[in-house]
């Protein structure tokens, strides 16, 4: 029951946050997060800034 919770609740936070950016961002200047190059794009980004940070902390 909890894992179906959590797949639930992943899901429902996963679709509330894209609506979020894609809602509160301006319009003029950023494409909508649903977009794969986009959201590909904020991944990598993502994906760099874990990495810089291990780095630093693994000396």
């Amino acid at each position: 029951m909890r894992f179906l919770f959590g797949i639930v609740l992943g899901c429902a936070l996963t679709i509330g946050g894209v609506y979020a950016v894609d809602h509160f961002t301006d319009r003029a200047t950023a494409r909508p997060m649903v977009n794969w190059d986009v959201v590909a794009k904020h991944v990598d980004g993502l994906t760099m800034l874990a990495r810089d940070g291990w780095r630093r902390i693994g000396g």
